[in-house]
């Protein structure tokens, strides 16, 4: 019998995941997929895709059930907060993902925190919560150091001001004070590389994918605003060229002391650590794949993902993930002006055959009767896969120079040889300063 599969979202990151569904298992597949966008990458992989509010938990089910799902697969955040998988179990239906209650590890950065230091999870920085705007005021001339300010709700990871490094204690404040967020956590700035390891969860048991370095950063050399992601890369092994095995296994180690925690969690964990000269640190946890992190890792993975998949539903052991030893590059175009005044309606120029040896994955864009258009949000992403960083960076450059520049905006830096060097020697100099 076929499985039929739901995938719930309709960017990058569920563009993958559609790619990894159709590869490798043995058993057929029909896949579904419903967005709030219309991703054509992901349209040509599907049996059908509605376009609904995947926010709606009732509407996701109505069309789990018209489809007669037997696994759904949630890609973005919002639909686990707002209940999707609760709603999709009470139909009987196994989604892979945390219920609402589960994923606050990611919705309410507070209650992440305070559960880290109630479990004695490791690699919690300092922090405090306020719901009052002026003690948080307060508590920043207080603290002797830099404060990270995080709004504890979900910002598609553009809420965050680190004091030292974008503002200063007084843009700080004001920040605070102008903003319309009713609870904040301020927390030790952490000073490092960050780096991000994904799992795979269920009954107790995780499988973790190579380490991914993210972008965040709009602009070449890291400056400008933060973005939900410019783009990312992994190496060919699990650590990453500025990490040691070490530093890995000890990322690892703080995911397995949150799961054995977190006791009713399935779904992805994703941990966004820095590694610090005291080792990593947890910057935050997620609930779902990164976007790009994703299309970093699931294009390297040789374990068929459907067949992980139906092992947590049937509550099997979970099959060792068996990883290509090959490096990734993902590079996302984005619409010129992002994020701050993006513009929409440029034309994009490349398509899945004239990306070249490079995969392509669409996001947030706009399909027309004479084309393919950006939107206001990320549009696609391209990604080398090969065996150096060096040449899988070569590779995303080749199909970007396809893409061209109008209206798109790009960090070419990421992947290049000078900003990894940057990256272990950043760290080489924090260890030496032990």
């Amino acid at each position: 019998m076929a499985e039929h599969v739901l995938l719930i979202g309709g960017g990058g990151r569920e563009h993958a995941i559609a790619r990894a569904l159709e590869n490798g298992s043995d058993d057929e597949v029909a896949l579904y997929a419903c967005a709030g966008n219309r991703n054509p990458g992901i349209a040509r992989l599907a049996t059908e895709f509605e376009t609904l509010e995947t926010t709606n938990p009732k509407a996701v089910r109505e069309y789990a059930e018209k489809v007669g799902a037997t696994l759904a697969v949630v890609g973005p955040e919002a639909p686990l907060e707002a209940g999707v998988v609760d709603e999709l179990e009470d139909a009987g239906i196994y989604a892979f993902g945390p219920k609402a209650e589960e994923a606050r590890i990611e919705t309410d950065k507070a209650f992440q925190r305070r559960f880290m230091a109630e479990h004695d999870v490791p690699g919690c920085p300092d922090f405090e919560t306020f719901d009052d705007m002026d003690a948080a005021c307060d508590y920043i001339d207080e603290y002797d150091g830099d404060l990270a300010i995080k709004p504890a709700g979900l910002t598609g990871g553009k809420g965050v001001k680190v004091i030292g490094d974008q503002v200063t204690d007084e843009e700080g404040k004001e920040y605070i004070r102008d903003s319309d967020y009713d609870r904040i956590v301020l927390e030790e700035r952490l000073v490092g590389e960050e780096f991000t390891v994904q799992a795979v969860v269920a009954d107790g048991e995780l499988r973790t994918a190579p380490a991914v370095q993210d972008h965040k950063r709009a602009y070449e050399g890291d400056e400008g605003p933060n973005t939900g992601g410019m783009g990312s890369y992994s190496d060919a092994t699990f650590e990453l060229p500025f990490m040691t095995e070490a530093d890995y296994e000890a990322a690892v180690s703080i995911m397995e002391a949150t799961v054995e925690a977190l006791e009713e969690y399935r779904g992805i964990l994703y941990g966004q650590f820095m590694l610090t000269s005291e080792g990593p640190k947890v910057i935050e946890f997620n609930a779902r794949f990164g976007d790009p992190e994703a299309m970093n890792t699931l294009p390297v993975l040789e374990t068929p993902f459907l067949d992980v998949l139906s092992a947590a539903r049937d509550g099997d052991r979970l099959p060792e993930l068996e990883f290509a030893s090959q490096a990734t590059v993902c590079k996302y175009a984005v619409p010129e002006g992002y994020p701050t005044d993006p513009k929409a309606g440029a034309k994009v120029q490349v398509d899945e055959e004239s990306a070249g040896d490079a995969l392509l994955y669409y996001a947030s864009v706009d399909e027309r009767d004479d084309g393919i258009y950006t939107t206001t949000s990320r549009a696609f992403a391209v990604v080398g896969v090969a065996d150096s960083i060096t040449e899988a960076e070569e590779i995303a450059e080749e199909a970007l120079e396809v893409a061209g520049e109008e209206g798109l905006h790009v960090r070419h830096d990421i992947g290049k040889p000078d900003l990894v060097r940057q990256r272990i020697d950043h760290v080489e100099e924090l260890r030496g300063e032990q």
